[in-house]
């Protein structure tokens, strides 16, 4: 049985035009990640630690609202690269400090600069201002304020 048309729906829907750009920013992104050897989690994870000026392992799988099996095997991936430290507090030795390391600082900026390209491309139809309205229509929109990358995670 056919389902009959929606009475007074507007002619100009856009969930299905934010659905599309969304699986090519995705996709695009996940492409440009993976020669870096990273994936989104990665990049969040190192995000959140260059915002936090790092953290305990308990707070970070916290906020990334991870398990604990799963935010060590996150740490161990980003360790064995270089790109985060584990040491014991000085406070409290049970604890878990972890911090982003110069070499994370740079594949962080190397994996942004990657992502601003894919934006560029996925974005091209639009010129700077139409981009500028269009971040702020999409914020506006979400209902949040200028995240940062720790306030989007624990918030929106």
């Amino acid at each position: 049985m056919v389902s009959p048309p929606v009475a007074d729906e507007p002619a100009h829907r856009s969930g299905a035009l934010l659905d599309h750009l969304s699986r090519r920013i995705r996709s695009r992104s996940e492409s440009v990640l993976a020669p870096l050897g990273m994936r989104p989690r990665h990049l969040l994870a190192l995000t959140l630690l260059r915002e936090l000026g790092g953290s305990s392992q308990q707070a970070l799988a916290k906020t990334l609202e991870m398990d604990g099996t799963n935010i060590v095997g996150l740490l161990n991936e980003l360790e064995a690269d270089d790109l985060v430290a584990r040491r014991r507090s000085a406070t409290d030795r049970r604890r878990h400090v972890v911090e982003l390391t110069d070499a994370g600082r740079a594949r962080l900026a190397e994996a942004e600069s990657a992502l601003a390209a894919v934006e560029d491309e996925v974005l091209a139809g639009l010129d700077g201002e139409q981009r500028a309205t269009l971040h702020a229509l999409l914020q506006q929109a979400s209902g949040c304020p200028p995240p940062t990358c720790v306030e989007a995670v624990k918030n929106c």
